[in-house]
């Protein structure tokens, strides 16, 4: 398939995980594509592998400027048409009875300001064009307790908020706004967030696939790509009739409590249907 050919597309922490996935699988698709991210080593040799069809811009999502002058720079070339809001990163793991007012801050800025400014940059830049395609990176934290920190979840929740919002106001220009909610997808999220080196890297991320690969019906773990799949549906014309929702990738975790797929673990239906027979 070649759906963005003649299209440029700006991804946001793009220079590893599902950003990487992303942006080369647009480009894969006939895409011409900015990658932002504070990581200048892994931008910069994505985008010199690429024969001059991704673009490196260091980009701080922090920073609101950093974020317009990303999407300038790929309007510059010809016009934005999508924009993938997807650089974060595990933000506070305290809880919310012991968390400081400030990592609540950082969290939220860094997870839900950076889209909604990812947005707010993006969204005239697309109108005066005629439309364009907004993704949100949330998560199945946003969904449901237990798969991350209590700062983060809020923040995800706050992201799919955002993206029907930003569906509603943006849908008089032709703008689509939508999410993807990745489940436990083995990129260096997890290790980052605990502050491992990186010779533990490796042996973290093995033990994650381990792990995840019995977190879920789908027996594997889940991969970059599969989010980048997702994303670049929902980018593309042809989900043209799609706004203002999400799609879960997450290999079922979020179908119930475990005992809906596995058969051996602990039901209460089941241990009241054995009771009363």
């Amino acid at each position: 398939m070649m759906r963005f050919v003649g299209k440029r597309a700006v991804v946001t922490g793009g220079a590893s995980g599902i950003g990487r996935a992303t942006a080369l699988r647009l480009v894969d698709e006939g895409a011409e594509v900015w990658i932002g991210d504070i990581d200048e080593a892994g931008g910069r040799e994505l985008a010199e592998t690429s024969n001059g069809r991704i673009h490196f811009q260091r980009t701080d999502v922090m920073q609101v400027a950093e974020i317009e002058a990303l999407m300038v720079a790929a309007d510059a070339a010809g016009g934005l048409d999508v924009v993938f809001n997807n650089a974060g990163a595990g933000g506070s793991r305290d809880k919310i009875d012991v968390i400081s007012a400030e990592d609540w801050d950082r969290t939220q800025a860094l997870l839900l300001r950076s889209v909604a400014m990812g947005i707010r940059y993006a969204a005239p830049l697309m109108a005066a064009r005629g439309g364009g395609a907004i993704v949100n990176t949330a998560s199945i934290a946003a969904l449901q307790t237990g798969a991350a920190p209590t700062a983060y979840s809020v923040a995800k929740a706050g992201v799919l908020h955002l993206t029907t919002l930003a569906a509603a106001d943006l849908s008089r220009h032709n703008i689509r706004v939508n999410a993807v909610c990745p489940g436990f997808i083995t990129t260096n999220i997890f290790t980052a967030a605990l502050g491992l080196d990186a010779d533990k890297r490796e042996a973290a991320n093995g033990m994650i696939r381990g792990i995840a690969a019995d977190a879920q019906p789908l027996q594997r773990a889940g991969r970059a790509e599969d989010i980048a799949a997702a994303v670049a549906y929902l980018a593309s014309d042809d989900a043209s009739f799609v706004t203002g929702t999400h799609i879960t990738v997450d290999g079922g975790m979020t179908i119930g409590p475990r005992h809906s797929w596995d058969v051996e673990a602990p039901s209460l239906f089941a241990a009241l249907e054995k009771f009363a027979s």
